[in-house]
């Protein structure tokens, strides 16, 4: 579908609330600069941690491209889930969110719907609609050759976003926006290791096969559970394909058979609150089993609150304005990294009351 969109407008009223509410986050030691979800929440917006180790950087003139005016530039956003997942709600709502307030007209916006062929399909179509800027958050890592291809024959930048395609820098992609998923993994495993004493046995609920994010996010637990807590086993590992559903499905099998689990680490929210359905269905009682996931939306943080999850790494899906920030960056000259790296805040029982406010 396009979607054309419009400026919007904000009062002196909401940027003081706005103001206020970003000092306070900011006394706590994680808030961030640019983006929103919809609404102009400075606290809740992403920040830029690093340029990336080992990454290179991309010029206009490198590229290859032609200076553009994005305001008056056809600008294809293609999404690769369902939005029945927050992540990607605000993922697609920060996107169609800063197109409008930079007074972008002409945004086409695409859904796979999980389909890995359809988002290729919707990718290439918008190219030979005349795209002159992709934004994508890929499914796969890889398989996006005949989207190269024709995308490098016009010269359209391509920003990848919270998922990395293994491709070439500067030739097949622009760069990449993200967060850093191999430390967040290990985030988790410290957390966990808290949690249970640094002694017990885990189970992952791996997210969806394919991709950077679920390898990473794994081997960063694992690196880390070894180095920190040798005494914690992981016992269980069964893709929940980040889905609540599937994370569910998996749960209840894992309290059947591993009745005496002492903990769940859940690669995202929607497969920790899966298993906390599975947990309640179990009779369980809050805080029996450890649950530490990653994402950082409002039920999730509230499942802190509530006592059901014992702490969440955010992986903040606001990447309109970061995105739109560096394809201004490089339209004018400037230079791009090949990995733009955000910082993530962390939410538990110290944190978590509080934090709803900026969760998604």
């Amino acid at each position: 579908m396009t979607v054309m969109i419009g400026r919007r407008r904000s009062t002196a009223a909401a940027l003081a609330t706005i103001g206020a509410f970003a000092l306070l986050v900011g006394a706590c030691g994680k808030a961030e600069e640019t983006g929103g979800t919809g609404t102009d929440n400075a606290a809740a917006a992403q920040q830029t941690a690093s340029a990336g180790p080992g990454g290179g950087t991309c010029t206009l003139q490198q590229y290859g491209g032609q200076k553009i005016d994005l305001k008056t530039a056809k600008v294809g956003f293609s999404q690769s889930e369902k939005e029945a997942n927050p992540f990607r709600t605000a993922e697609t709502k920060s996107i169609q969110d800063e197109a409008a307030k930079l007074g972008i007209t002409n945004l086409t916006v695409t859904n796979a719907d999980s389909k890995f062929n359809k988002q290729i399909a919707d990718v290439e179509q918008m190219i030979d609609q005349g795209v002159q800027l992709l934004v994508v958050a890929p499914l796969n890592s890889d398989g996006w050759d005949p989207v190269f291809k024709k995308a490098a024959a016009k010269k359209i930048p391509i920003i990848t976003i919270d998922r990395k395609i293994n491709a070439k820098h500067c030739t097949d992609f622009l760069t990449f926006i993200g967060s850093d998923f191999y430390e967040q993994g290990k985030r988790a495993a410290r957390s966990m290791a808290k949690a249970l004493d640094n002694k017990g046995t885990v189970a992952i609920l791996l997210g969806a096969p394919g991709n950077n994010v679920t390898t990473q996010r794994t081997a960063g637990f694992k690196d880390e559970i070894a180095k920190i807590a040798p005494n914690i086993k992981i016992d269980f590992e069964q893709t929940g394909n980040f889905s609540r559903e599937e994370g569910q499905k998996v749960a209840e099998q894992l309290l059947q058979s591993k009745p005496g689990i002492s903990g769940v680490y859940a690669e995202n929210d929607e497969m920790a609150l899966g298993a906390v359905t599975a947990l309640k269905g179990a009779g369980r009682k809050a805080g029996d089993v450890k649950i530490v996931s990653i994402d950082g939306t409002r039920g999730a943080v509230q499942g802190i609150v509530d006592g059901w999850i014992y702490g969440v790494v955010e992986s903040n899906p606001r990447f309109g304005p970061l995105a739109f920030q560096t394809a201004t960056k490089f339209f004018a000259g400037e230079t791009v990294n090949e990995n733009i790296i955000i910082s993530d805040r962390e939410y538990d029982q110290a944190t978590a009351k509080d934090g709803l406010a900026v969760a998604y």
